[in-house]
């Protein structure tokens, strides 16, 4: 005799139970119990995850530094291998070069404020006459006298701050050390991720069930060629803003137009925000040691090389590697610089492409077809749980 389990089938006595018109629950307020649970249990990981991080902000930070210098690095060092150099040559030589223009940004800088002290100090005794003059007539009519008494508060506060001066230049010292300690945990996280960076992923993918590694390795795979996208167009934008707005200072006769040029460089790896403050800083300079019309043609070129950046390489560029909406680049900056400050608004962006592009991935291979907005030309197969990971190649 053959025996066969009832299951209750959807709409039978234990559906109406729940769903029938006895239930004293409505429909709609069960849906909102249900995506609230859920909300919560999402909002609760992210804040454990927050707050893991910023405990342990000491290591993670220049792990995160690491992952982006990889992401950079490691194209170039696949290329070599594929010449058939040796890889640890490959890497060790990439490396040296990476240093070697890192070092040489620096000696410039070193080199141009040195060289540019003389005319700084005689431009900075020039902006003070001209603002002491403006500050003589109307509407400000400050006297000699009053100035005089201004600037010796202003020294007597120092003085009386000057234990908190001390505190922050200890607490400075104490920065300097865990700044040093970081960049040995980074340098050394790049060197193992260069050499066995596939190696380290499979180690990760392995901890969870065998069931869910074909999705966690596609999430891999396409979180990496996201990020590494995303280093190299912010790479090509940063360059393009640091070089505009310095021939702008340079053209304008400002001093340290290169250090200026290198400052928007390096702030503009910070998306949206960095870009607007470094020219907030090049057009209060023109201000200050040119006059108001210098001040107003840097203004305008700064306004030219963002609305470059806004209308031609964000969309052309870091739209096609980054693939997230502006309004969450703004959000996501505003949000880390709030969480973590600097280090925030500069990982904000490219955590929140990678994990776009980490969940997007997992979709397609657990459902077997593409997202509805993703028009990928054929659905990507499931790999057999039970066969092993394929190896690096």
């Amino acid at each position: 005799m053959e025996l066969r389990w009832n299951r209750p089938r959807p709409g039978g006595a234990s559906a109406s139970r729940s769903t029938g018109p006895n239930s004293t629950i409505p429909s709609g307020v069960r849906s909102a119990s249900e995506w609230s649970w859920r909300l919560l249990v999402i909002v609760g990981l992210a804040a454990v995850v927050i707050y893991l991080v910023m405990v342990f902000q000491e290591i993670v930070i220049p792990l995160l530094v690491a992952l982006l210098v990889s992401a950079l690095l490691q194209p170039v060092v696949a290329s070599l291998v594929r010449r058939h150099w040796p890889k640890w040559l490959a890497i060790l030589l990439t490396l040296v070069a990476f240093a070697a223009v890192i070092g040489a940004l620096v000696l410039l800088v070193v080199w141009q404020v040195r060289a540019g002290l003389p005319q700084l100090e005689r431009e900075s005794v020039a902006a003070y006459d001209r603002v002491r003059g403006l500050l003589r007539q109307p509407p400000w009519s400050v006297t000699d006298a009053q100035l005089a008494g201004y600037l010796s508060s202003a020294g007597d506060l120092i003085k009386k701050d000057s234990g908190q001066i001390i505190g922050g230049a200890v607490r400075v010292g104490s920065t300097t050390g865990h700044l040093l300690a970081g960049a040995l945990i980074a340098v050394f996280a790049t060197i193992f991720m260069l050499i066995d960076g596939g190696g380290i992923w499979r180690w990760i993918t392995r901890l969870f069930p065998r069931s869910g590694r074909p999705a966690i390795s596609a999430a891999g795979d396409a979180g990496w060629t996201t990020l590494s996208s995303f280093v190299r167009v912010q790479i090509l934008v940063a360059l393009v803003n640091g070089v505009g707005i310095g021939l702008v200072a340079f053209f304008l006769g400002l001093p340290l137009a290169i250090p200026i040029g290198v400052v928007v460089l390096l702030a503009s790896f910070i998306p949206v925000i960095g870009a607007i403050v470094s020219g907030i800083i090049a057009v209060v300079i023109a201000l200050v040691f040119a006059g108001p019309v210098q001040a107003i043609i840097m203004l305008a070129g700064v306004l030219l090389v963002h609305l470059l950046e806004a209308h031609v390489m964000q969309p052309l560029l870091v739209g096609g590697a980054v693939k997230v909406h502006p309004l969450a680049v703004v959000v996501g900056v505003a949000a880390g610089t709030g969480i973590a400050g600097i280090p925030g608004a500069l990982f904000a962006v490219p955590l929140i492409a990678v994990a776009n592009a980490m969940v997007t991935a997992m979709l397609h291979t657990v459902h077997g077809t593409p997202p509805a907005n993703d028009p990928g030309p054929e659905p990507v197969a499931v790999a057999d749980p039970a066969a092993p990971l394929a190896p690096e190649t």
